[in-house]
């Protein structure tokens, strides 16, 4: 299955760890020097005083790309800050 940017835009990722909704792609992280996508970044949950970081997921926890759905196992809860205002799981 093929897919482009604009279409993972509009996909929710799930995690299948904790059942959580994460939310929608905003956008993605590549190695340009290798030609590889590294990983997707969805914005952070919204409070009363503003959005957090981006939640910064790896390649490498996608499990499933679906029509709908991008599903995600994040097994590991603590988040740690990512240059450019990221979290990576």
């Amino acid at each position: 299955m093929d897919c482009c940017l604009t279409e993972l835009r509009n996909k929710e990722v799930i995690n299948v760890y904790s059942g959580k909704r994460l939310g929608y792609v905003s956008d993605v992280e590549l190695d340009v020097k290798d030609a590889r996508l590294l990983s997707i970044l969805v914005p952070g949950e919204s409070s009363l005083f503003g959005r957090g970081p981006s939640l910064r997921i790896p390649w490498a926890c996608i499990e499933h790309i679906g029509e709908d759905l991008i599903i995600v196992n994040i097994k590991d809860p603590a988040v740690r800050e990512k240059g450019g205002g990221g979290r990576s799981v």
